[in-house]
C-alpha cells in the first residue's frame, strides 16, 4: 500500500517502506525523479550567487560516489554534494549505505535498533530578537506582545504541565540579545532586575530545576565564551542550529539573514567552537533550502564534522528542512521536499559518521514520509512535546506520540524517551555539579531517560564537596624524590580535544614540532630573513639601526625592530643584552630582588583541558590530590615560622568545589597568619568563580579582598593571542577576559604580575605583540608589579608528547625575551623577573645580565613546572638566591611582593631569628 504526499519540488506518490528488521538496513521508500537542484529567488529579488546548480551532476560521478559510500570510503566535499542531489534509485542506494553506518553507530552503544526522542516542553522565554531573518514568524515585535518576556510564573506553570505529562526536558528558546534592538525589553529587564536577557534566563532555567525538576536545554543564540560559561551550571546542554556557512547570505542584500548580525556563520561558528572548549553538551545542525547550492550545504556538513571531531561536545545534529511561512519575505520560496530532505541526512549521517546522533524533526514531515528518514540514517526524531506547540512552526504541530511510535516501529525500530543530554556526555567534564543530581535523578541505567518519568523539583546549588584532604596530599615534596606516578592522564586522548585536528592546524601554518615556531596569522611576521649575503649584510644593518633606536628611545622602538632584535645571535645578541642591562641599572639599580614567599596549590584536579599543563589530573587519578582547608591553614602557618612575606596560592579548575571555596581558602590563611600577604587566584580561576556565584568581575574581586586576598597573580596569559591560546587550551579563557579580569583587578585595588609563556607555538611577532599589549594596560592602571618571563617547560606537557609543539625556547630566545621584554616596557613596568625553577641556575645568571632584576621567590614548594618535567628543584633558600645574585656579580635583597622593604622581625626571622606576632607586612 502506498500513500500519497505532494511537496512543492514536484515529488509525489512516495511509496511507505517496508518493515524493518532491527539491526537491518532497509530500502527507502523509491521516489521518482524530481530536480535535482533547487534555485531559491530570496526576497527582495535575484541574489547573486557562486553559480547555477539546476543541472543534476553527471551520472559517473553519481556511479563513483554512491560506489565511495557503499565501500565505507571516506567522502570528500565535491562527493558529498554530488550525493545532495541523489533521487530515485540514486537516493536508495544512498539510504542503504548510510543505514548501515547509523546501524553501526547503535549496534557499538549496545542498543541496535532504537531510535529515541526527548520529550519536552517549549518555552519561548521571549519572541523578540534584534535578528532580521527573512523566513522567521517567531521573531515579533513588542507591540503584538502582553509583555516582552514570559514572567517566572508563566514559565513555570509551563514547566509543571510538562512534569506532569512526563516530560523530562524544558527547551527555552529565545531571541537574540532583544534588549539591543527593542528599548521595551531593556526597561522590562530593568525593571525586574536582571542585567540581560541572559542573566533572566540564567534565573529561570535555575527556577524550573527547582521548582519542577525539568532539565532545562538553553537555546539563547549567539553566545561568547564566558556566556557560555555563566549558563553551563544552570543546563545540562544547550544548543545553537549553524544553519549554513554561506556567509553571502548573510552579507549579501537579498540574503535570509541579511540585516542579521547574529547569522553571520564566523559567529556562529565562534559560539560551537566556545561551547566545545567550556565541554558544554551542544545540539546544532543545518537549515535546508534557504538559498544556499549543494556545494555550500555539503561545506556546511563537513564544518559541522570538523567541529565535533575537535572538542567532542556536539551531540547531535539536526537536518531541518525549510517550510515557508506566510508573512514572512520568503512565503513564496518553495519547501524542501522529503527526497531532498532525505538526500541531506544520508549524506550528514555518512560524513559524520557512526559515533553521532542525527535528528530530524517529525513534525516538518508527514507521518508517512517517516520511514524515509529512518532508511537515511537519522536515529532521533528530537524533541517532542505533549503539551506545548512548536512555536518556531506553529503551523506543523508534533505528532502523536503514539502515530510516532507505530511509524518508527513499522520501520523496524523501537521508540525509546531520553534526557536532553545523551548517554554519551553524562558524566565529567560534560555536566556541572550543580546540575548533575538532577540530570542522574532522572536517568536509566543506559543513560537514556529512565522509566516512570516522574521529574521533582531539587536544589540548585553548590556541591555538598569541598575541601578535604584527599588523593596525593604530599606530591609537593615527593615530586622531588618519587616523582609522577603516571607520565600522563589516563584520558589523554579526549580532554584535550582532537590532537589530530590541532597537528594539521599546526602543521599547516608550519609551527610548532616541525620545526618553525609560531602559530596563526603573525607566525609569517616573525620568519627568517631570505638568506644570501645580502640578506646576511641587510639583518646586521637592521640589527645596529634598532639597536641605536633601542638606546636612545626604547618605549619608541617599531615592531620590525622588535622582531629584528628577538633574531639577534652572536655579538649582536651581547650588544642588545648589555642595552638592556644598562636600561635596568637606570630603572632600578643593581639590587637584585627576591622574596621569601611559599606557594601553595590546594588541588590540581582541573578539567579546562589546558594542552600545555601536565599539573593538571582528573579526580581519581593516580596523581590527583586536594587540600584541606585545615591544611593550607598549615602550610601558611609554616610559612610565616620561616619569615615569609607572602603565599602564592592557585589551583586546578575543578568543578566540585563550591564557589565559596576562595573566599573560604582566603580566610583560613589569613585566620593562620594575618601578617602574610596573600597574592592568590589566576585570571581563569577568577572567572570560574565569577561563573559559579553570578557575581559581576568587579563584585567578586572585591569580595575575595575583603575576604584576605592581597594581590592577584598574572598567569593563565600564556601568549594573549587567541589563534595561539587556542592551540595551548582547550578551555581556558579568551584573552579579553584575561584583560577585563586584570584590569578590573587594578581598578578596585589589587596589583597584579604580568606573565608570558614562551616557547611552544609561539612566534617574536607573538612577544612582541603581547608586551604591547601589556604595557598599554600598565599605562592605563599602573596595576602591574612585574613582568615575568615564564619558558615553556616541555618534557611532560601534553601538547609536546602529542608532536604539536616544540621543546621549548632556545638559550638565545630566553636572552632575546628577558632583555627585550627590558626594552619594551621600559619606564613603565620596572620590574623584570626570571624563572630559576624554569631556567635554572645558569640560566638565570646569563639573563640577571641582560636586563633582570628580580629573581622572584623561595617558593617552598613547586609543583607545577616539576609536574611538567622542570629539573630546577622546588625550593631555594634565601643563602641560594643571594650566591646566584653574587655570581652575577650584584648584591641582592629581599623585598615585599609590591617591592617594598622587608620589616626587621621578617627579615631577621628568615634568618633564624625569633618570629614575632604576626603584624601585616607594609608594602
Amino acid at each position: 500500500m502506498t500513500t500519497t504526499a505532494a511537496t512543492s519540488d514536484g515529488e509525489s506518490d512516495l511509496p511507505t517502506a517496508p518493515h524493518r528488521t532491527p539491526g537491518r538496513s532497509v530500502a527507502p521508500p523509491e521516489p521518482v525523479a524530481a530536480p535535482p537542484g533547487r534555485t531559491v529567488t530570496p526576497p527582495g529579488g535575484t541574489l547573486p550567487g557562486p553559480g547555477d546548480e539546476s543541472a543534476a551532476p553527471s551520472a559517473s560521478a553519481m556511479r563513483r560516489a554512491l560506489r565511495r559510500a557503499r565501500d565505507g570510503a571516506t567522502l570528500d566535499a565535491v562527493e558529498a554534494a554530488v550525493l545532495l542531489a541523489a533521487r530515485g534509485d540514486d537516493l536508495v542506494d544512498l539510504c542503504a549505505s548510510a543505514g548501515r553506518v547509523r546501524d553501526a553507530g547503535l549496534a557499538s552503544l549496545g542498543r541496535p535498533g532504537v531510535v529515541t526522542y526527548s520529550p519536552k516542553v517549549f518555552i519561548p522565554l521571549t519572541r523578540l530578537c534584534r535578528d532580521r531573518c527573512h523566513y522567521c514568524t517567531f521573531a515579533t515585535v513588542p507591540h503584538r506582545l502582553d509583555a516582552p518576556y514570559l514572567s517566572l510564573d508563566e514559565v513555570l506553570e509551563v514547566a509543571r504541565a510538562g512534569a506532569a505529562a512526563g516530560c523530562a526536558e524544558a527547551l527555552f528558546t529565545l531571541g537574540d540579545r532583544p534588549e539591543d534592538r527593542w528599548p521595551a525589553a531593556r526597561e522590562w529587564l530593568d525593571s525586574h532586575g536582571y542585567d540581560s536577557t541572559l542573566g533572566y534566563l540564567r534565573a529561570a532555567a535555575i527556577a524550573v530545576l527547582e521548582e519542577t525538576g525539568l532539565l532545562p536545554h538553553l537555546n539563547p543564540g549567539v553566545l561568547s565564551w564566558t556566556e557560555l560559561a555563566r549558563l553551563k551550571p544552570v543546563a545540562p546542554s544547550m544548543g545553537m542550529m549553524l544553519e549554513t556557512t554561506a556567509s553571502r547570505l548573510w552579507s549579501q542584500p537579498g540574503g535570509a539573514h541579511f540585516g542579521s548580525p547574529d547569522k553571520d556563520p564566523a559567529v556562529r561558528l565562534r559560539t560551537l567552537t566556545d561551547a566545545g572548549r567550556l565541554s558544554i553538551p551542544f545540539t546544532t545542525g543545518l537549515l535546508l533550502g534557504i538559498g544556499e547550492t549543494r556545494a555550500e550545504r555539503a561545506e556546511t556538513i563537513f564544518e559541522l564534522r570538523d567541529q565535533a571531531r575537535r572538542y567532542g561536545a556536539i551531540q547531535e545534529v539536526i537536518v531541518q528542512n525549510f517550510r515557508a511561512k506566510d508573512d514572512t519575505a520568503m512565503r513564496a520560496v518553495p519547501d524542501v521536499g522529503a527526497a531532498e530532505l532525505a538526500a541531506a541526512v544520508a549524506v550528514t549521517r555518512l560524513v559524520l559518521g557512526p559515533g553521532l546522533r542525527v535528528q530530524a524533526p517529525p513534525n516538518l514531515v508527514d507521518t508517512a514520509e517517516c520511514a524515509l528518514l529512518l532508511s537515511a540514517g537519522i536515529d532521533d526524531w528530537g524533541g517532542v512535546s505533549p503539551v506545548t506547540p512548536d512555536h518556531v512552526n506553529p503551523e506543523r504541530p508534533w505528532p502523536d506520540l503514539d502515530v510516532l511510535r507505530a511509524a518508527t516501529a513499522q520501520a523496524g525500530f523501537t521508540l525509546r524517551p531520553r534526557l536532553t543530554v545523551y548517554p554519551s556526555h553524562l558524566g565529567q567534564p560534560w555536566i556541572d555539579p550543580r546540575v548533575a543530581g538532577h540530570v542522574a535523578a532522572l536517568a536509566g541505567p543506559d543513560g537514556l531517560l529512565g522509566q516512570p518519568v516522574r521529574p521533582v523539583g531539587r536544589p540548585w546549588q553548590e556541591p555538598d564537596g569541598g575541601l578535604v584532604d584527599s588523593g596525593r596530599v604530599d606530591l609537593h615534596t615527593e615530586v622531588d624524590t618519587v616523582g609522577r606516578h603516571n607520565a600522563a592522564r589516563a584520558d589523554f586522548d579526549t580532554v584535550y580535544g582532537d590532537w589530530e585536528s590541532l597537528r594539521v592546524q599546526v602543521s599547516a601554518a608550519g609551527t610548532g614540532v616541525d620545526g618553525v615556531i609560531g602559530t596563526g596569522s603573525r607566525a609569517s611576521d616573525g620568519g627568517a630573513s631570505d638568506g644570501g649575503a645580502s640578506g646576511v649584510e641587510r639583518l646586521d644593518s637592521d640589527v645596529r639601526a634598532a639597536l641605536r633606536h633601542a638606546g636612545t628611545d626604547p618605549a619608541g622602538l617599531r615592531d620590525d625592530e622588535a622582531l629584528t632584535l628577538f633574531g639577534a645571535r652572536g655579538a649582536a645578541l651581547e650588544e642588545l643584552c648589555l642595552l638592556a642591562d644598562g636600561l635596568r641599572r637606570d630603572a632600578v639599580g643593581d639590587d637584585v630582588t627576591y622574596i621569601i614567599n611559599r606557594n601553595i596549590n590546594f588541588t590540581n584536579v582541573c578539567y579546562t583541558g589546558c594542552r600545555f599543563c601536565a599539573f593538571a589530573q582528573r579526580r581519581g587519578d593516580a596523581d590527583a590530590y586536594t587540600l584541606s582547608l585545615s591544611e593550607v591553614a598549615t602550610r601558611a602557618a609554616q610559612a610565616w615560622s620561616i619569615g615569609a612575606t607572602e603565599v602564592c596560592m592557585q589551583g586546578g579548575i575543578d568543578p566540585d568545589l563550591p564557589g565559596s571555596a576562595y573566599f573560604d581558602l582566603a580566610r583560613e590563611i589569613k585566620k593562620a597568619a594575618p601578617g602574610l600577604h596573600l597574592h592568590a587566584y589566576s585570571p581563569m580561576e577568577v572567572l570560574n568563580g565569577v561563573t559559579r556565584t553570578g557575581m559581576s568581575i568587579a563584585d567578586w574581586l572585591t569580595a575575595a579582598r575583603e575576604a584576605g586576598v592581597d594581590s592577584v597573580p598574572g598567569t593563565a596569559a600564556e601568549i594573549l593571542d587567541d589563534e595561539v591560546r587556542w592551540v595551548l587550551t582547550k578551555g581556558k579563557l579568551p584573552t579579553a577576559s584575561w584583560v577585563e579580569v586584570i584590569t578590573t583587578a587594578h581598578r578596585v585595588g589589587l596589583r597584579s604580575t604580568a606573565t608570558m609563556m614562551y616557547g611552544h607555538v609561539d612566534t617574536p611577532a607573538h612577544w612582541v605583540a603581547h608586551l604591547r599589549l601589556l604595557r598599554s594596560i600598565q599605562d592605563e592602571t599602573g596595576g602591574f608589579t612585574e613582568f615575568v618571563a615564564l619558558p615553556f617547560v616541555h618534557h611532560s606537557s601534553p601538547i609536546y608528547l602529542a608532536g604539536v609543539a616544540r621543546p621549548g625556547p632556545t638559550v638565545q630566545e630566553n636572552r632575546a625575551v628577558h632583555a627585550m621584554a627590558r626594552i619594551l616596557l621600559h619606564r613603565s613596568i620596572d620590574n623584570i623577573q626570571c624563572s630559576w625553577v624554569k631556567l635554572g641556575v645558569d640560566g638565570c645568571r646569563e639573563v640577571l645580565r641582560g636586563g633582570v632584576n628580580d629573581l622572584g621567590g623561595t617558593l617552598m614548594e613547586e609543583t607545577i613546572s616539576r609536574m611538567a618535567g622542570s629539573q630546577h628543584g622546588s625550593r631555594r633558600s634565601v643563602a641560594e638566591l643571594e650566591e646566584l645574585a653574587a655570581s652575577a656579580g650584584r648584591p641582592a635583597r629581599q623585598r615585599t611582593t609590591t617591592y617594598g622593604r622587608v620589616p626587621d622581625e621578617r627579615f631577621h626571622a628568615a634568618r633564624g631569628g625569633p618570629v614575632r606576632t604576626m603584624l601585616p607586612v607594609v608594602s
